[in-house]
């Protein structure tokens, strides 16, 4: 049996953003694992914030912002900062954690979690709008009529918070987070914002 190595996130969280290039970077490096069998990689979904239609406080955009700076400034992510003037923030990351489970289903994923992060920090546009999750999913090559329907269906099913719930069962609270299952233990692996080397040490140490 494989081991399994959790990547806990959410598509909206800005040190996920951040972390994105050294985790392709870190997976390309695990390709051999991952073609023989030994080692499987399973997302998980973190759940930053439930369902509104609330605009976001203007104290709360202040420090979003703050934190993109900051992110910006260490690790040199891009940040299009057009998206404070010229979208309606709400503090509501639920849909787009949604959109990412119906693109599960047809092993798409990964690339739908692109899809929001490049619409949301690169494109100024707001994955806590259906509209935008819409273009998303067709980006991805996923029926608009479809998607709407599954989102719809998730929601009623409470199949995201299910996921959440799993997500603290296994002490993954923070975004991103890495852990890896091998023989029924568990061990968190600390994330190296910057380079791969710490954790590919990590995991090859415990698959050994």
């Amino acid at each position: 049996m494989s081991a399994k190595l959790i990547y806990c996130y959410d598509p909206m969280c800005s040190w996920c953003w951040g972390f994105k290039p050294t985790w392709n970077a870190l997976k390309t490096e695990l390709q051999p694992l991952l073609d023989n069998g030994k080692l499987e990689i399973v997302y998980l979904l973190g759940g930053l914030a439930a369902d509104s239609d609330e605009p976001m406080t203007a104290q709360m955009q202040t420090n979003l912002q703050g934190i993109w700076r900051h992110i910006n400034q260490q690790l040199g992510t891009e940040f299009n900062f057009d998206f404070w003037r010229d979208c309606k923030p709400r503090r509501s990351t639920y849909p787009a954690c949604r959109a990412c489970l119906v693109a599960r289903k047809f092993n798409l994923e990964s690339d739908m979690l692109s899809q929001i992060q490049q619409a949301y920090y690169l494109n100024a546009q707001n994955p806590s709008d259906l509209e935008t999750l819409q273009q998303c999913a067709e980006a991805i090559g996923l029926d608009k009529q479809e998607f709407i329907k599954a989102m719809q269906e998730l929601k009623q099913a409470n199949s995201l918070e299910k996921e959440i719930d799993q997500a603290r069962q296994l002490q993954l609270n923070s975004f991103p987070s890495l852990a890896l299952l091998n023989n029924n233990q568990l061990t968190h692996i600390p994330i190296d914002y910057q380079h791969t080397q710490s954790m590919k040490e990590t995991i090859d140490q415990l698959i050994g």
